[in-house]
């Protein structure tokens, strides 16, 4: 089903060590609103969306999974040169301590990821206001993530996100005004 091209979707570059910033940056790797949840939530709802939108969750659900490798990046780049007592600074000493410098699904303030951020209702419509609404809460974390950093170089890789966000959300727009003529059509037996 895939191919596995070895780049970013996106370049990532920073301009200097912030472990600060990487801390809040895990909110989007392991947080309820980030890529993890956004790519399996689209993977799972493929199962019970019609045929004419399937693959539109499948393309977002990869994308997604593109912008999680993104915030890797960031994350490892922002920490790559931190010393231990930085990263007990930046609230990571826990992190630390129980992952050293691998990364972990859990949000910003630690907490792991767990499933029940997955929302699927098995109602088309329903799970597509759904995306819409995941997709728009992950563009305003991406515009309070970049308002946090003075890194112009990690703001360019951070906007390209937000405006991924915003496409993604536009789409599944579309596809609810496409299942809705469907269900608004005259059945013709």
């Amino acid at each position: 089903m895939w191919i596995y091209e070895k780049k970013l979707q996106y370049p990532v570059r920073v301009s200097k060590c912030d472990v600060r910033m990487a801390k809040y940056l895990i909110e989007q790797y392991g947080g309820a609103d980030g890529e993890l949840a956004a790519a399996l939530r689209y993977m799972n709802q493929r199962y019970t969306i019609p045929n004419k939108v399937v693959g539109l969750l499948t393309d977002i659900a990869t994308e997604e999974f593109a912008h999680l490798e993104m915030i890797a990046t960031m994350v490892y780049k922002l920490t790559k040169d931190a010393t231990v007592e930085e990263l007990k600074e930046a609230g990571l000493g826990e992190h630390y301590a129980n992952h050293d410098r691998a990364l972990f699904y859990n949000n910003a303030s630690g907490v792991p990821w767990t499933a029940a951020y997955i929302a699927a209702k098995g109602d088309p419509i329903a799970d597509l206001y759904e995306d819409i609404a995941a997709e728009e809460k992950a563009r305003a974390t991406y515009q309070w993530l970049i308002d946090m950093t003075d890194d112009v170089d990690l703001q360019d890789s951070l906007k390209f996100l937000r405006e991924r966000e915003v496409v993604h959300s536009m789409r599944f727009r579309e596809a609810v005004e496409i299942l809705k003529e469907e269900q608004d059509a005259k059945k013709i037996f």
